[in-house]
């Protein structure tokens, strides 16, 4: 267990502006692939959601060990807690800064998860519903772990009863020293467009740091959310998913105007390979498992992804898919214009 190191970490400095952050993603960011893509570009990535109830009845399970282990390549990183409890979420943040040190740059508290076994405990986006509770726990975080606490929410419960605005008033009232703004409802849960004048109208309404979440699928529209809402950073989450090149790319056109080449099927295989590789050593055999969806963004487009898609959704040994990969490349590697980079 490691003691709090002796760094100061300030969200202003840790999201300079025009950051691009890769976003949590239940059972997806694990930290092999937030590594990636913090060597690929992301200015700051935050952990998949972790439970603060779990952790504090059982804080050394495979599953809470799982969600808090840290790439080296991405700290400092953000550690995300959900609950609904104030002093368990205080007593679990502070123990994660005990224990990682100038690891975790910051703890994130999840107010924006819409599925129902989370939200008919009154965590996740259901705390948009008690706005005292959720100031609550953000200032006993706060003053408990002495780093930034930040908060990710939605832009309401419901179309037609958006609180955004409001709600952000009060956690930055309460302490937070930055948020993170889905412009979807919790009732939208993942379904039609986000409304991105809701998160311009909370960049407007607060002096903190604010990043914009939704529809941020590629690196245009990572800069038109930019020139749209005002934001000091883009959370990309969804539109990295088998493509960690979005955040280079979108670091090449907001620096510069240029639109980089997307890789090719080689690059894409590749990829994929280095990703297996750590997602296994990281979890074991099983991680196989996990990795096919993986697999299977990182081939959308390729030539005969259908079919490699079929083949990976049978093989259950690290071999056995690096064997598949493998020979898919040199397959690509043959074609004809096999060099000539795939949308």
């Amino acid at each position: 267990m490691r003691s709090m190191g002796s760094a100061t970490y300030d969200m202003r400095t840790l999201l300079p502006s025009g950051s691009v952050v890769l976003g949590p993603m239940a059972g997806i960011t694990e930290a092999p692939f937030r590594g990636i893509c913090k060597r690929m570009g992301a200015t700051l990535t935050f952990t998949e959601m972790v439970s603060a109830t779990g952790l504090h009845f059982n804080p050394d399970s495979r599953v809470s060990r799982a969600l808090l282990t840290l790439s080296p390549e991405e700290t400092p990183c953000v550690v995300q807690l959900f609950g609904a409890d104030p002093e368990i979420m205080a007593a679990q943040a502070r123990s994660i800064v005990d224990r990682y040190g100038d690891d975790v740059a910051a703890i994130d508290i999840n107010m924006g998860c819409p599925v129902s076994k989370v939200v008919v405990k009154g965590e996740g986006a259901a705390l948009m519903r008690t706005p005292s509770l959720a100031a609550e726990i953000v200032s006993r975080t706060a003053e408990r772990c002495g780093i930034p606490v930040t908060a990710k929410f939605r832009s309401g419960w419901t179309v037609g009863d958006e609180n955004a605005v409001e709600f952000a008033r009060t956690l930055e009232s309460a302490g937070a020293s930055a948020i993170t703004v889905h412009g979807r409802t919790r009732s939208q849960f993942y379904r039609g467009s986000a409304d991105w004048e809701i998160i311009a109208a909370v960049k407007q309404a607060v002096s903190i740091p604010v990043i914009g979440s939704g529809d941020v699928l590629s690196a245009r529209a990572a800069v038109e959310m930019f020139e749209r809402t005002g934001v000091d950073a883009v959370m990309i989450a969804r539109g990295a998913q088998g493509n960690p090149w979005i955040f280079p790319q979108t670091r090449a056109l907001l620096d510069s105007g240029e639109v980089l080449a997307p890789p090719t099927a080689t690059e894409r295989i590749d990829m994929a390979l280095e990703h297996a590789a750590g997602l296994v050593a990281f979890g074991g055999e099983r991680a196989v498992v996990r990795m096919r969806k993986h697999v299977g963004w990182y081939i959308v487009g390729t030539p005969g992804a259908t079919r490699l898609r079929e083949r990976v959704n049978e093989v259950v040994t690290y071999a056995a898919l690096v064997s598949l990969l493998e020979e898919y490349r040199a397959y690509v590697a043959a074609r004809p214009g096999s060099r000539e980079a795939l949308r």
